[in-house]
């Protein structure tokens, strides 16, 4: 979907001002907030692309002003409520206030360490591969309503292939529970004044991983 989520290209946020020796977490809720949403993932609740989409979901001037755990809470909340799991009164209230509902799995201590790794996302190929290494391709200027993995800046524009990364799950139908529909994945490289105009650093190159339903020949 478009919002203010995509700000790959948009002006006006100043630079990136790393934070030296920056914790992992700033507060101790951060920590819960990590902890929440990965005993919710294991039970099967959501997947990633899922819960990415509660997220780019948040009104503007909330995704604007929440830090990246906020949005993190934020986005959990939504899809709680919207899964029937926890009422807005229960998460106003902070306690449940009718029986729980049962889920796939519990997250245990003991199992917490195996969580911590991300799964592969790796799936059988379902269809030869359009695209190799080495062709032109052109993305597609969608606009979808849904989630994408497709950036704005990134649209209908012009790029070589420079690498095959295998089929992977789709994040587009996953993220709004239809289903993993594996995809080749490929890693486009596009020239900085093909993305940014002729004002743009003339060495300058920009690399992308983008799935084959976003690509059509140049």
């Amino acid at each position: 979907m478009d919002g203010v989520h995509d700000m790959g290209g948009m002006h006006g946020f100043g630079k990136v001002e790393p934070e030296q020796d920056e914790p992992v977490f700033h507060e101790d809720w951060e920590a819960r907030t990590q902890a929440l949403y990965r005993a919710m993932s294991y039970a099967g609740v959501w997947c990633i692309d899922a819960a990415r989409f509660a997220r780019e979901q948040l009104p503007p001037a909330v995704y604007l002003s929440s830090s990246y755990y906020k949005k993190w809470e934020l986005g959990m909340e939504k899809q709680l409520a919207e899964l029937g799991l926890a009422g807005p009164d229960e998460l106003a209230a902070g306690h449940a206030l009718r029986p729980g509902k049962p889920l796939k799995r519990k997250l245990s201590a003991p199992e917490a360490p195996n969580v911590i790794t991300r799964g592969s996302f790796a799936r059988p190929a379902q269809k030869p591969a359009k695209f190799k290494p080495g062709d032109r391709v052109r993305t597609k200027n969608i606009h979808p309503k849904t989630y994408t993995r497709l950036p704005r800046y990134a649209r209908d524009k012009v790029g070589v292939v420079e690498a095959l990364r295998g089929c992977h799950v789709f994040p587009d139908t996953v993220a709004i529970g239809k289903g993993e529909d594996p995809q080749w994945l490929y890693t486009v490289l596009f020239d900085g004044r093909e993305l940014w105009g002729e004002s743009a650093e003339p060495s300058l190159k920009v690399s992308i991983e983008a799935f084959e339903p976003y690509l059509e020949p140049a």
